[in-house]
C-alpha cells in the first residue's frame, strides 16, 4: 500500500512514515516524527518533531501533537483537540521542559479536549468533546468536563457500559478488564 501525501502537505525528509498512510491538505510533519501504517492525518494537522504515532491512528481536521507525546495504535483524535508539552510556558524562558504525555491503544479523545501536558490517557478510554484533561485516565475510562472527571466506564467498542460493567451494545462483560481498577482520583458518578 502506498502513503498519499497531499502536494499542499509540508513532511519533512526526515520523517517516517508507515505504508497506506494518508496525509491531507496544509498538513505539516516535522523531521524526526515516525507515523505508523495506514495512518489517516486530516487537513491543517501539526505533527511536531520526535512525535511518535503508532498503526491506524485517525487525526482530524486542526489537530496538534507537539514533542513529547506518544500515540499508540488505534487511536482517535477529534477535531481541533490538542496536547500541551511544558507546564510553565513563557515565550522568553530558555529553561522549559517537555512533559512527556501518551494516549494509550484504542483510546478517542473528542473534538476540542486538550490534553495537559504529563498525562497518560489509558487503553480505549472516552475523553469528551471540549474536556480539559489534567490528570491520568484509566483504561476504559470515560471523562468529560473541565477539568475531567471520570462519569463511567466504556467497553473496548465505545460504548458506556452499565453499573454491572456490561455493554448494552455488544452483551460483553468488561468486569476482567476494568476489574479493581483504581479511577486515579476521579470521581464515579
Amino acid at each position: 500500500m502506498a502513503v498519499f501525501i497531499h502536494p499542499t502537505a509540508e513532511v519533512s525528509g526526515e520523517a517516517v512514515v508507515g505504508e497506506g498512510t494518508k496525509i491531507w491538505n496544509q498538513a505539516q510533519v516535522r523531521e524526526g516524527a515516525v507515523i505508523g501504517e495506514a495512518c489517516i492525518l486530516s487537513k491543517n494537522v501539526y505533527i511536531d518533531e520526535g512525535v511518535h504515532i503508532g498503526n491506524r491512528v485517525k487525526i482530524q481536521n486542526n489537530v496538534n501533537v507537539y514533542h513529547g507525546v506518544t500515540v499508540e495504535d488505534d487511536v482517535f483524535l477529534g477535531p481541533s483537540m490538542t496536547f500541551t508539552n511544558d507546564l510553565f510556558p513563557r515565550a522568553f524562558s530558555k529553561d522549559w521542559k517537555v512533559h512527556k504525555t501518551i494516549v494509550k491503544k484504542g483510546a478517542s479523545i473528542g473534538a476540542n479536549a486538550t490534553i495537559v501536558c504529563g498525562c497518560t490517557v489509558g487503553a480505549y478510554a472516552m475523553v469528551g468533546a471540549g474536556s480539559v484533561v489534567t490528570k491520568d485516565v484509566p483504561d476504559y475510562a470515560l471523562v468529560a468536563g473541565n477539568p475531567a472527571r471520570q462519569t463511567g466506564w466504556v467497553c473496548r467498542c465505545g460504548m458506556k457500559l452499565d453499573k454491572n460493567l456490561t455493554c448494552p451494545v455488544c452483551n460483553i462483560s468488561c468486569k476482567s478488564v476494568i476489574g479493581g481498577q483504581e479511577a486515579s482520583g476521579f470521581s464515579h458518578t
